[in-house]
Protein backbone atom coordinates (compact mmCIF):
# COMPACT_ATOMS: atom_id res chain seq x y z
CA UNK A 1 0.00 0.00 0.00
CA UNK A 2 0.99 3.53 -0.44
CA UNK A 3 2.51 5.33 2.57
CA UNK A 4 0.61 8.32 1.94
CA UNK A 5 1.60 9.89 5.50
CA UNK A 6 5.44 9.65 5.07
CA UNK A 7 4.44 11.55 1.57
CA UNK A 8 3.07 14.31 3.00
CA UNK A 9 5.79 14.66 5.87
CA UNK A 10 8.42 14.75 3.57
CA UNK A 11 6.60 17.43 1.46
CA UNK A 12 5.46 19.30 4.35
CA UNK A 13 9.43 19.24 5.05
CA UNK A 14 10.08 20.68 1.53
CA UNK A 15 7.51 23.39 1.62
CA UNK A 16 9.15 24.75 4.70
CA UNK A 17 12.64 24.63 2.53
CA UNK A 18 10.71 26.64 -0.08
CA UNK A 19 9.57 28.90 3.11
CA UNK A 20 13.53 29.71 3.81
CA UNK A 21 14.39 30.55 -0.09
CA UNK A 22 10.94 32.93 0.03
CA UNK A 23 12.44 34.65 2.86
CA UNK A 24 16.24 34.64 1.68
CA UNK A 25 14.41 36.18 -1.37
CA UNK A 26 12.47 38.59 0.43
CA UNK A 27 15.27 40.20 2.49
CA UNK A 28 17.01 40.65 -1.13
CA UNK A 29 13.76 42.59 -1.85
CA UNK A 30 13.97 44.69 1.60
CA UNK A 31 17.85 45.33 0.75
CA UNK A 32 16.86 46.71 -2.59
CA UNK A 33 13.91 48.70 -1.51
CA UNK A 34 11.41 46.91 -3.79
CA UNK A 35 8.00 46.87 -3.62
CA UNK A 36 8.11 42.56 -3.93
CA UNK A 37 8.37 42.72 -0.54
CA UNK A 38 4.68 42.13 0.88
CA UNK A 39 4.31 39.55 -1.79
CA UNK A 40 7.39 37.73 -0.71
CA UNK A 41 6.32 37.45 3.26
CA UNK A 42 2.60 36.70 2.61
CA UNK A 43 3.83 33.46 0.21
CA UNK A 44 6.53 32.87 2.71
CA UNK A 45 4.09 32.70 5.34
CA UNK A 46 1.35 30.52 3.59
CA UNK A 47 4.04 28.26 2.13
CA UNK A 48 5.58 27.79 5.79
CA UNK A 49 2.22 26.94 7.54
CA UNK A 50 1.06 24.86 5.22
CA UNK A 51 4.28 23.32 5.02
CA UNK A 52 4.45 23.04 9.52
CA UNK A 53 1.09 21.54 9.16
CA UNK A 54 1.73 18.85 6.81
CA UNK A 55 5.08 17.91 8.56
CA UNK A 56 3.27 17.85 12.48
CA UNK A 57 -0.13 16.11 11.28
CA UNK A 58 2.08 13.54 9.63
CA UNK A 59 5.07 13.28 12.33
CA UNK A 60 4.12 9.64 13.70
CA UNK A 61 3.77 7.88 10.17
CA UNK A 62 5.56 5.01 9.38
CA UNK A 63 9.23 5.50 7.95
CA UNK A 64 8.67 2.54 5.32
CA UNK A 65 9.20 4.14 2.16
CA UNK A 66 8.50 2.17 -1.56
CA UNK A 67 9.86 3.21 -4.63
CA UNK A 68 6.47 3.79 -5.69
CA UNK A 69 6.11 5.55 -2.52
CA UNK A 70 9.33 7.90 -4.08
CA UNK A 71 7.95 8.10 -7.67
CA UNK A 72 4.40 9.93 -6.25
CA UNK A 73 6.25 12.00 -3.78
CA UNK A 74 8.87 13.35 -6.42
CA UNK A 75 5.86 14.37 -8.45
CA UNK A 76 3.89 15.68 -5.72
CA UNK A 77 7.09 17.96 -4.35
CA UNK A 78 8.10 19.48 -8.22
CA UNK A 79 4.27 20.18 -8.81
CA UNK A 80 3.84 22.16 -5.28
CA UNK A 81 7.13 23.96 -5.59
CA UNK A 82 5.93 25.03 -8.58
CA UNK A 83 2.15 25.70 -7.56
CA UNK A 84 3.63 28.17 -4.30
CA UNK A 85 6.63 29.18 -6.08
CA UNK A 86 3.97 31.01 -8.40
CA UNK A 87 2.53 32.72 -5.55
CA UNK A 88 4.80 36.07 -5.55
CA UNK A 89 4.15 36.73 -9.11
CA UNK A 90 0.94 36.89 -9.06
CA UNK A 91 0.33 38.46 -5.63
CA UNK A 92 2.36 41.01 -6.34
CA UNK A 93 0.60 41.62 -9.61
CA UNK A 94 3.73 41.39 -11.56
CA UNK A 95 2.52 38.68 -13.38
CA UNK A 96 -1.37 39.02 -13.45
CA UNK A 97 -2.42 35.79 -15.01
CA UNK A 98 -2.14 32.82 -12.81
CA UNK A 99 -1.50 30.63 -16.54
CA UNK A 100 1.79 33.04 -16.88
CA UNK A 101 2.75 32.85 -13.22
CA UNK A 102 2.58 29.03 -12.95
CA UNK A 103 4.04 28.26 -16.04
CA UNK A 104 7.51 31.51 -14.86
CA UNK A 105 7.31 29.28 -12.01
CA UNK A 106 7.35 25.80 -13.50
CA UNK A 107 9.81 27.07 -16.13
CA UNK A 108 12.09 27.45 -12.80
CA UNK A 109 12.03 24.85 -10.42
CA UNK A 110 12.45 22.99 -13.38
CA UNK A 111 15.73 24.82 -14.52
CA UNK A 112 14.06 25.08 -17.81
CA UNK A 113 14.34 29.15 -18.72
CA UNK A 114 11.35 29.73 -20.54
CA UNK A 115 9.63 33.12 -19.39
CA UNK A 116 6.79 34.92 -20.40
CA UNK A 117 8.52 38.53 -19.56
CA UNK A 118 8.36 40.62 -22.14
CA UNK A 119 10.64 43.26 -19.62
CA UNK A 120 12.85 41.46 -17.50
CA UNK A 121 14.47 44.65 -16.35
CA UNK A 122 11.62 46.60 -14.94
CA UNK A 123 11.42 43.64 -12.67
CA UNK A 124 12.22 43.94 -8.69
CA UNK A 125 14.87 42.41 -7.13
CA UNK A 126 13.48 39.85 -4.89
CA UNK A 127 11.35 38.37 -7.77
CA UNK A 128 14.99 38.33 -9.90
CA UNK A 129 16.45 36.61 -7.69
CA UNK A 130 13.38 33.82 -6.49
CA UNK A 131 13.45 33.05 -10.20
CA UNK A 132 17.68 32.28 -10.13
CA UNK A 133 17.34 30.37 -6.82
CA UNK A 134 14.09 28.02 -7.49
CA UNK A 135 16.69 27.17 -11.17
CA UNK A 136 19.86 26.58 -8.79
CA UNK A 137 17.64 23.93 -6.54
CA UNK A 138 15.51 22.67 -9.25
CA UNK A 139 18.74 22.19 -11.39
CA UNK A 140 20.11 19.03 -9.23
CA UNK A 141 16.61 18.48 -7.35
CA UNK A 142 14.84 19.11 -4.78
CA UNK A 143 15.16 15.56 -3.56
CA UNK A 144 18.28 15.44 -4.11
CA UNK A 145 19.08 17.91 -1.68
CA UNK A 146 16.69 16.27 0.89
CA UNK A 147 18.31 13.04 0.77
CA UNK A 148 21.87 15.06 1.55
CA UNK A 149 20.88 17.15 4.17
CA UNK A 150 17.63 15.63 5.70
CA UNK A 151 18.34 12.39 6.90
CA UNK A 152 16.73 12.63 10.09
CA UNK A 153 13.34 12.26 7.99
CA UNK A 154 13.76 8.51 8.17
CA UNK A 155 12.91 7.72 4.65
CA UNK A 156 14.55 5.30 2.21
CA UNK A 157 16.86 7.70 0.97
CA UNK A 158 17.49 5.32 -2.63
CA UNK A 159 14.21 5.12 -3.48
CA UNK A 160 13.60 9.09 -3.56
CA UNK A 161 16.68 8.93 -5.64
CA UNK A 162 15.80 6.61 -8.00
CA UNK A 163 12.30 7.98 -8.92
CA UNK A 164 14.49 11.20 -9.73
CA UNK A 165 18.02 10.26 -10.91
CA UNK A 166 16.25 7.75 -13.63
CA UNK A 167 19.02 8.09 -16.03
CA UNK A 168 21.28 4.94 -17.65
CA UNK A 169 23.64 3.05 -15.28
CA UNK A 170 23.75 5.45 -13.04
CA UNK A 171 27.07 5.00 -10.22
CA UNK A 172 26.82 5.83 -6.64
CA UNK A 173 30.29 6.12 -6.32
CA UNK A 174 30.18 5.86 -2.26
CA UNK A 175 28.33 2.67 -0.69
CA UNK A 176 25.80 5.21 0.83
CA UNK A 177 23.14 7.45 -1.55
CA UNK A 178 23.38 10.16 1.36
CA UNK A 179 27.08 10.37 1.40
CA UNK A 180 26.99 10.73 -2.41
CA UNK A 181 24.41 13.53 -2.09
CA UNK A 182 26.40 15.07 0.12
CA UNK A 183 29.48 15.01 -2.33
CA UNK A 184 26.98 16.02 -5.06
CA UNK A 185 26.22 19.23 -3.16
CA UNK A 186 29.36 20.42 -2.04
CA UNK A 187 30.70 20.26 -5.71
CA UNK A 188 27.25 22.30 -7.08
CA UNK A 189 27.85 24.85 -4.52
CA UNK A 190 31.54 24.74 -4.98
CA UNK A 191 31.08 25.50 -8.90
CA UNK A 192 28.24 27.85 -8.10
CA UNK A 193 30.96 30.19 -5.61
CA UNK A 194 33.79 29.68 -8.37
CA UNK A 195 31.83 30.85 -10.77
CA UNK A 196 30.51 34.25 -8.42
CA UNK A 197 33.83 34.96 -8.08
CA UNK A 198 35.00 34.74 -11.44
CA UNK A 199 31.82 36.83 -12.73
CA UNK A 200 33.16 39.59 -10.02
CA UNK A 201 36.45 40.01 -11.48
CA UNK A 202 34.79 40.26 -14.98
CA UNK A 203 33.28 43.81 -13.68
CA UNK A 204 30.19 41.96 -13.74
CA UNK A 205 27.92 43.45 -10.16
CA UNK A 206 27.29 41.76 -7.34
CA UNK A 207 23.55 40.71 -7.67
CA UNK A 208 24.19 40.11 -11.50
CA UNK A 209 27.15 37.91 -10.62
CA UNK A 210 24.95 35.70 -7.85
CA UNK A 211 22.02 35.41 -9.96
CA UNK A 212 23.78 34.09 -13.05
CA UNK A 213 25.85 32.07 -11.00
CA UNK A 214 22.92 30.26 -9.34
CA UNK A 215 21.28 29.70 -13.01
CA UNK A 216 24.07 28.64 -14.89
CA UNK A 217 25.42 25.88 -12.37
CA UNK A 218 21.84 25.01 -12.52
CA UNK A 219 21.71 25.04 -16.01
CA UNK A 220 18.56 26.99 -16.20
CA UNK A 221 19.06 30.38 -18.01
CA UNK A 222 17.28 33.11 -16.19
CA UNK A 223 19.14 35.97 -16.99
CA UNK A 224 18.52 39.59 -15.05
CA UNK A 225 18.53 41.15 -18.80
CA UNK A 226 16.13 40.74 -21.43
CA UNK A 227 19.31 40.55 -23.73
CA UNK A 228 20.92 37.78 -22.02
CA UNK A 229 24.37 37.54 -21.24
CA UNK A 230 24.70 39.72 -24.54
CA UNK A 231 23.84 42.61 -22.26
CA UNK A 232 27.54 42.43 -21.37
CA UNK A 233 29.17 42.36 -24.57
CA UNK A 234 32.14 40.75 -22.39
CA UNK A 235 34.34 38.16 -24.23
CA UNK A 236 35.55 37.08 -20.71
CA UNK A 237 32.25 36.53 -19.24
CA UNK A 238 31.07 34.27 -22.04
CA UNK A 239 33.80 32.14 -21.90
CA UNK A 240 33.80 31.59 -18.32
CA UNK A 241 30.17 30.88 -18.52
CA UNK A 242 31.07 28.54 -21.65
CA UNK A 243 33.35 26.60 -18.64
CA UNK A 244 30.92 26.49 -16.01
CA UNK A 245 27.86 25.22 -18.19
CA UNK A 246 30.28 22.84 -19.84
CA UNK A 247 31.24 21.53 -16.71
CA UNK A 248 27.69 21.77 -15.37
CA UNK A 249 26.72 19.08 -18.56
CA UNK A 250 29.10 16.47 -17.11
CA UNK A 251 27.96 13.17 -14.52
CA UNK A 252 28.34 14.58 -11.04
CA UNK A 253 29.63 11.06 -10.69
CA UNK A 254 32.54 11.87 -12.65
CA UNK A 255 33.04 15.43 -11.55
CA UNK A 256 33.33 13.29 -7.67
CA UNK A 257 36.09 11.42 -9.58
CA UNK A 258 38.12 14.34 -10.64
CA UNK A 259 37.79 15.76 -7.06
CA UNK A 260 39.03 12.40 -5.74
CA UNK A 261 42.28 12.79 -8.44
CA UNK A 262 40.93 9.47 -10.66
CA UNK A 263 41.73 11.57 -13.43
CA UNK A 264 42.11 8.68 -15.97
CA UNK A 265 39.03 6.49 -14.61
CA UNK A 266 37.11 10.02 -15.53
CA UNK A 267 38.62 10.74 -18.80
CA UNK A 268 38.03 6.79 -20.29
CA UNK A 269 34.08 7.22 -19.66
CA UNK A 270 32.58 6.61 -23.51
CA UNK A 271 29.88 9.54 -22.23
CA UNK A 272 32.36 12.29 -21.63
CA UNK A 273 34.00 11.66 -24.70
CA UNK A 274 30.77 11.66 -26.95
CA UNK A 275 29.88 14.75 -25.01
CA UNK A 276 33.51 16.31 -25.98
CA UNK A 277 33.43 15.18 -29.56
CA UNK A 278 29.65 16.15 -30.10
CA UNK A 279 30.13 19.62 -28.60
CA UNK A 280 33.74 20.18 -30.63
CA UNK A 281 32.25 18.81 -33.83
CA UNK A 282 29.35 21.21 -33.35
CA UNK A 283 31.46 24.68 -32.82
CA UNK A 284 33.67 24.07 -35.52
CA UNK A 285 30.82 23.40 -38.20
CA UNK A 286 28.99 26.55 -37.29
CA UNK A 287 32.28 28.36 -36.72
CA UNK A 288 33.33 27.56 -40.38
CA UNK A 289 29.21 28.50 -41.66
CA UNK A 290 28.90 32.01 -39.36
CA UNK A 291 32.23 32.84 -40.86
CA UNK A 292 31.77 32.27 -44.28
CA UNK A 293 27.93 33.31 -44.23
CA UNK A 294 28.22 36.26 -42.44
CA UNK A 295 30.55 39.11 -42.02
CA UNK A 296 32.17 38.06 -38.03
CA UNK A 297 34.86 37.95 -37.63
CA UNK A 298 37.01 34.52 -36.87
CA UNK A 299 37.37 34.61 -33.29
CA UNK A 300 33.70 36.19 -32.84
CA UNK A 301 32.49 33.69 -34.83
CA UNK A 302 34.18 30.65 -32.79
CA UNK A 303 32.74 32.21 -29.40
CA UNK A 304 29.56 33.06 -30.51
CA UNK A 305 28.96 29.07 -31.92
CA UNK A 306 30.76 27.76 -28.87
CA UNK A 307 28.54 29.61 -26.38
CA UNK A 308 25.59 28.72 -28.24
CA UNK A 309 26.07 24.65 -28.91
CA UNK A 310 27.45 24.41 -24.93
CA UNK A 311 24.63 26.66 -24.00
CA UNK A 312 22.01 24.64 -25.91
CA UNK A 313 23.59 21.09 -25.72
CA UNK A 314 23.72 21.63 -21.60
CA UNK A 315 19.93 23.35 -21.98
CA UNK A 316 20.96 25.81 -20.27
CA UNK A 317 19.38 28.66 -22.54
CA UNK A 318 21.94 31.63 -22.31
CA UNK A 319 22.27 33.49 -25.38
CA UNK A 320 24.56 36.30 -26.62
CA UNK A 321 22.74 36.44 -30.45
CA UNK A 322 19.78 35.59 -32.21
CA UNK A 323 20.63 32.47 -33.74
CA UNK A 324 17.11 32.40 -35.68
CA UNK A 325 19.47 35.16 -37.68
CA UNK A 326 22.10 32.66 -38.49
CA UNK A 327 21.29 30.74 -41.62
CA UNK A 328 18.50 28.73 -41.84
CA UNK A 329 20.34 25.51 -42.59
CA UNK A 330 21.85 25.58 -38.83
CA UNK A 331 18.41 25.03 -37.39
CA UNK A 332 17.54 21.89 -37.38
CA UNK A 333 21.34 21.42 -36.11
CA UNK A 334 20.36 23.50 -33.39
CA UNK A 335 17.24 21.40 -32.84
CA UNK A 336 19.63 18.06 -32.45
CA UNK A 337 21.58 19.39 -30.61
CA UNK A 338 18.77 20.31 -27.77
CA UNK A 339 16.86 17.42 -27.98
CA UNK A 340 20.49 15.05 -27.01
CA UNK A 341 21.69 17.97 -24.63
CA UNK A 342 24.37 16.31 -22.57
CA UNK A 343 25.10 13.43 -19.98
CA UNK A 344 23.30 11.88 -17.52
CA UNK A 345 23.33 12.28 -14.06
CA UNK A 346 24.04 15.95 -15.08
CA UNK A 347 21.96 19.13 -14.57
CA UNK A 348 21.04 19.12 -17.97
CA UNK A 349 18.02 18.15 -20.07
CA UNK A 350 17.18 16.19 -22.91
CA UNK A 351 17.63 12.83 -24.13
CA UNK A 352 21.55 12.77 -22.30
CA UNK A 353 24.46 11.76 -24.50
CA UNK A 354 24.50 8.01 -23.07
CA UNK A 355 20.75 6.80 -24.60
CA UNK A 356 21.90 8.61 -28.00
CA UNK A 357 25.27 6.15 -27.83
CA UNK A 358 23.23 3.28 -26.55
CA UNK A 359 20.88 4.05 -30.21
CA UNK A 360 23.98 4.07 -31.90
CA UNK A 361 25.51 0.99 -30.74
CA UNK A 362 22.10 -0.78 -31.56
CA UNK A 363 21.88 0.48 -34.85
CA UNK A 364 25.39 -0.28 -35.87
CA UNK A 365 25.17 -3.94 -34.00
CA UNK A 366 21.57 -4.57 -36.42
CA UNK A 367 23.81 -4.44 -39.70
CA UNK A 368 26.40 -6.50 -38.51
CA UNK A 369 23.22 -9.54 -37.67
CA UNK A 370 22.21 -8.20 -41.16
CA UNK A 371 25.77 -9.98 -42.38
CA UNK A 372 26.27 -12.44 -39.60
CA UNK A 373 23.04 -13.81 -38.69
CA UNK A 374 23.99 -16.27 -36.02
CA UNK A 375 26.49 -14.09 -34.37
CA UNK A 376 25.87 -13.42 -30.68
CA UNK A 377 27.08 -8.98 -30.66
CA UNK A 378 26.84 -7.72 -27.12
CA UNK A 379 26.80 -3.62 -26.67
CA UNK A 380 29.43 -2.90 -24.53
CA UNK A 381 29.57 0.35 -22.58
CA UNK A 382 32.74 1.56 -21.23
CA UNK A 383 33.87 -1.93 -21.54
CA UNK A 384 30.77 -3.59 -20.00
CA UNK A 385 28.48 -5.77 -21.76
CA UNK A 386 25.06 -3.32 -20.96
CA UNK A 387 22.57 -5.85 -20.36
CA UNK A 388 19.04 -6.67 -22.44
CA UNK A 389 16.96 -4.48 -19.30
CA UNK A 390 18.82 -1.63 -19.97
CA UNK A 391 18.52 -1.99 -23.68
CA UNK A 392 14.76 -2.28 -23.43
CA UNK A 393 14.27 1.13 -21.06
CA UNK A 394 16.29 3.08 -23.45
CA UNK A 395 14.70 2.28 -26.62
CA UNK A 396 10.89 2.76 -24.77
CA UNK A 397 12.02 6.30 -23.78
CA UNK A 398 13.26 7.31 -26.42
CA UNK A 399 9.98 6.22 -28.37
CA UNK A 400 8.01 7.59 -25.60
CA UNK A 401 10.00 10.90 -25.72
CA UNK A 402 9.36 11.42 -29.86
CA UNK A 403 5.87 10.73 -29.28
CA UNK A 404 5.39 13.40 -26.98
CA UNK A 405 7.60 15.65 -28.95
CA UNK A 406 5.31 14.84 -32.65
CA UNK A 407 1.89 15.33 -30.11
CA UNK A 408 2.41 18.13 -28.55
CA UNK A 409 3.68 19.52 -31.92
CA UNK A 410 0.62 18.63 -33.58
CA UNK A 411 -1.62 20.19 -30.55
CA UNK A 412 0.56 23.98 -31.15
CA UNK A 413 -0.17 23.68 -34.65
CA UNK A 414 -4.25 23.52 -33.99
CA UNK A 415 -4.05 26.03 -31.72
CA UNK A 416 -2.61 28.69 -34.43
CA UNK A 417 1.07 28.16 -33.54
CA UNK A 418 3.94 27.64 -36.77
CA UNK A 419 4.98 24.41 -37.30
CA UNK A 420 7.99 25.09 -37.09
CA UNK A 421 7.84 26.89 -33.67
CA UNK A 422 5.86 24.06 -32.52
CA UNK A 423 8.39 21.69 -33.18
CA UNK A 424 10.40 23.75 -31.66
CA UNK A 425 9.01 25.02 -28.42
CA UNK A 426 7.98 20.66 -27.72
CA UNK A 427 11.43 20.10 -27.87
CA UNK A 428 12.51 23.11 -25.75
CA UNK A 429 9.76 22.52 -22.98
CA UNK A 430 10.48 18.36 -22.64
CA UNK A 431 14.33 19.17 -22.78
CA UNK A 432 14.11 21.69 -20.23
CA UNK A 433 16.69 24.32 -22.66
CA UNK A 434 14.52 27.53 -22.71
CA UNK A 435 14.75 29.20 -26.05
CA UNK A 436 12.87 27.73 -29.06
CA UNK A 437 12.37 28.81 -32.77
CA UNK A 438 11.06 32.15 -33.95
CA UNK A 439 9.05 34.07 -32.18
CA UNK A 440 9.68 31.63 -28.73
CA UNK A 441 13.44 32.22 -29.83
CA UNK A 442 16.30 33.97 -28.10
CA UNK A 443 14.99 37.57 -28.36
CA UNK A 444 11.37 36.47 -28.23
CA UNK A 445 9.82 35.18 -24.57
CA UNK A 446 6.67 32.77 -24.66
CA UNK A 447 4.01 35.36 -23.44
CA UNK A 448 2.17 34.73 -26.92
CA UNK A 449 1.76 31.47 -26.64
CA UNK A 450 -1.76 30.82 -26.14
CA UNK A 451 -3.03 29.99 -22.59
CA UNK A 452 -3.48 26.13 -23.28
CA UNK A 453 -0.12 25.69 -24.67
CA UNK A 454 1.02 26.59 -21.67
CA UNK A 455 -0.28 24.33 -19.74
CA UNK A 456 0.91 22.07 -22.17
CA UNK A 457 4.11 23.24 -22.03
CA UNK A 458 4.01 23.61 -17.88
CA UNK A 459 3.54 19.87 -17.99
CA UNK A 460 6.24 19.12 -20.55
CA UNK A 461 8.68 20.88 -18.96
CA UNK A 462 7.95 18.36 -15.67
CA UNK A 463 7.90 15.51 -17.58
CA UNK A 464 11.59 16.04 -19.40
CA UNK A 465 13.21 16.94 -15.92
CA UNK A 466 11.80 14.08 -14.28
CA UNK A 467 12.67 12.01 -16.85
CA UNK A 468 9.38 11.11 -18.22
CA UNK A 469 8.79 7.07 -16.98
CA UNK A 470 8.30 8.89 -13.25
CA UNK A 471 5.09 10.47 -14.18
CA UNK A 472 3.94 8.24 -16.90
CA UNK A 473 4.20 5.85 -14.59
CA UNK A 474 1.35 7.96 -12.35
CA UNK A 475 -1.00 7.42 -15.34
CA UNK A 476 -0.64 3.44 -15.67
CA UNK A 477 -3.76 1.48 -14.05
CA UNK A 478 -1.00 -1.13 -12.59
CA UNK A 479 1.01 1.20 -10.61
CA UNK A 480 -2.17 1.79 -8.54
CA UNK A 481 -2.68 -1.65 -7.38
CA UNK A 482 -2.16 -3.29 -3.95
CA UNK A 483 0.66 -5.57 -5.64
Amino acid sequence: MINYKAIIRVIGNLLLLETMMLLLSAGISAYYHDDDLQSLLITAGLTGIIGLLMTISCMNSPKVFTRRDGYIMVTCSWFAFALFGMLPFYIGGHIPSVTNAFFEAMSGITSTGATILDDIESMPHGLLFWRSITQWFGGLGIILFTIALLPFLGVSGLQMFAAEVSGPMHNKITPRIGSTARWIWGIYVGITALLFVLLLLGGMGGFDSICHALTATGTGGFSTHQESIAYYHSAYIEYVIILIMFISGVNYSLLILFISGKFKKALKDSELKWYTLSVVTCTLIFTVILWVSQDIEGEDAFRNALFQVVSLQTSTGFSTCDYMLWPSALWGMLLLIMLVGACAGSTSGGLKCVRVQVLFKVMMNEFKHILHPNAVLPIRMDKQVAPPSLLSTVMAFCFIYMIIICGSSIFLSAIGIDFMEAIGCSISAISNMGPALGSYGPSGSWNSMPDAGKWLMSFLMLLGRLEVFTIILLFTPNFWKRN
